[in-house]
């Protein structure tokens, strides 16, 4: 791929001897100094000196030569993370997630890097937000992916797309032909509402205590589908992102009304990696496609 002058700088200068390092590279030595002759010539400066045992480099040769190094270190260094991806046999990625993201996007990523990569296997754990950033930041998940407020010092973003919440009703319900809703407007309505299953509370509860003690909350679940089944059957409203949903939105089951009035218009999905390690070779080619899946992707 690289041009075969930096081999000869490099050889020559290893070897102090055009004589040795044309030997060493299977070419003759007046191939060798041809070469050197013509980039002197370009450069307009000497790049080694001729003595009566060999060559030496120059001031300039020693700059040169430095580049050249780099250039086939960094070149080798391709060729090996490249030879990783071609002979990737096996591999484990342990996801830590947020239960919505299971529904929809977390899947067809999984689906497509298993075409490419059938030999990898996953675990994916469903955990609620701190659980996630803690997991990839102790090295117990190598990827995470939930709401990337408050980032865990120990982890690195490597991905986010805004998720706003918004108001999850049925087709019919009054609410869906609106283009965006405040949270007073709720009030007419009782909410289904999903607790984390571990008993802490929901994003809903730590944003919004205060907002919310007006509305009525008809059905706590632990189950995002069943939550999702309350809300199909107008037992009442969903406060969510549109994540979990998005199946059923665009099938037109369920609509998705965006807030207009409050912090929880301004959440962003992450997906984020340890800040302490260097992903290995699954990892981090998983770690690409869902970066590039969040670029295809409309949470809002």
């Amino acid at each position: 791929m690289h041009h075969p002058l930096l081999q000869y700088l490099d050889e020559v200068a290893n070897q102090g001897s055009i004589r040795k390092a044309a030997k060493i590279l299977n070419i003759s030595s007046s191939a060798v100094n041809r070469q050197i002759l013509k980039l002197e010539i370009e450069f307009g400066t000497k790049i080694f000196n001729r003595t009566p045992h060999g060559v030496e480099l120059t001031e300039a040769g020693r700059l040169l030569v430095e580049h050249c190094r780099n250039t086939i270190y960094d070149y080798k260094h391709v060729r090996a993370a490249i030879d990783d991806i071609r002979n990737l046999r096996s591999g484990h990625i342990v996801i830590s997630t947020l239960d919505s993201l299971t529904f929809d996007f977390l899947p067809r990523v999984l689906g497509q890097f298993a075409k490419e990569y059938p030999s990898i296997s996953y675990t994916v754990k469903i955990v609620s937000l701190e659980e996630a950033m803690e997991e990839v930041a102790t090295g117990e998940a190598d990827i995470g992916i939930g709401f990337s407020r408050n980032p865990h010092p120990d982890v690195r973003i490597i991905a986010e797309k805004p998720s706003p919440f918004g108001v999850i009703v049925p087709t019919n319900h009054p609410l869906a032909s609106r283009p965006y809703i405040r949270l007073l407007d709720c009030k007419a309505f009782p909410l289904v509402r999903t607790m984390d299953a571990r008993g802490h509370t929901s994003i809903i509860d730590l944003e919004l205590s205060t907002n919310i003690s007006a509305i009525s909350t008809i059905f706590y679940t632990n189950s995002l589908l069943m939550a999702k089944r309350a809300i199909d059957e107008g037992l009442g409203i969903g406060l969510y992102t549109k994540i979990g949903f998005m199946k059923d939105v665009r099938e037109k089951k369920l609509v998705f009304v965006p807030l207009a009035d409050s912090e929880l218009k301004n959440y962003k999905i992450g997906a984020f990696i340890s800040a302490q390690k260097h992903p290995d070779t699954p990892t981090k080619l998983f770690a690409n496609l869902i970066e590039r899946s969040f670029r295809d992707v409309d949470f809002t």
